[in-house]
């Protein structure tokens, strides 16, 4: 028997891993180079049982089984383009339906080891085109999810090992997004 779901998501993996794979799974199907994308994520018994039209156009019939405690995401409005992530992110309040959201992200990285070389004196924007001409730079999708309860959970994708076998979870591979995404069920 496997462990795969139809969607190549781990069965044992709990709902917010799921949800974070799912998500992964879905920005990766639009390619690279796409802008942020933030979900809320859902309780999906609720949406069945207080949105059942929007659940059914979600795929989510009442016949249909699920594991227990399954989220659904739902894409937000575009993030805003020019507008600094953690300034828009600060701008966010959720309604009490939404039990976390998630945040889909691609960045430059370099590995630890270019930390050493990078130079003192640079601003911002000198700083970024610095890292984008690095040679060891990696592009890399982050997507991050967090519940109001603090849980969080990332997924990490190369571009240079784009598949679905190649995607690291974990709780804290994102510390400094996930605070901030969970910052905005702060009251």
């Amino acid at each position: 028997m496997s462990n795969t779901a139809t969607s190549g998501t781990p069965m044992a993996a709990g709902p917010l891993t799921r949800a974070v794979l799912e998500i992964d799974e879905y920005v990766s199907g639009l390619g690279w180079d796409q802008p942020a994308r933030l979900f809320a994520l859902v309780d999906t018994d609720q949406l069945r049982s207080q949105e059942p039209t929007l659940a059914r156009r979600l795929g989510l019939a009442d016949d249909t089984e699920g594991p227990g405690g399954a989220l659904t995401p739902i894409e937000q409005d575009e993030v805003p383009a020019g507008t600094p992530l953690d300034e828009f992110l600060g701008t966010i309040a959720w309604p009490d339906a939404v039990v976390g959201c998630a945040l889909a992200v691609e960045r430059l990285m370099l590995p630890p080891s270019a930390e050493a070389a990078v130079p003192k004196d640079l601003d911002g924007a000198r700083l970024a085109k610095w890292v984008a001409e690095h040679p060891d730079r990696q592009e890399v999708r982050m997507t991050v999810a967090v519940l109001r309860g603090g849980r969080r959970e990332s997924a990490l994708r190369l571009r240079e090992k784009d598949s679905a076998t190649d995607v690291l979870t974990g709780a804290d591979l994102v510390p400094g997004l996930a605070d901030a995404l969970t910052a905005t069920f702060a009251e």
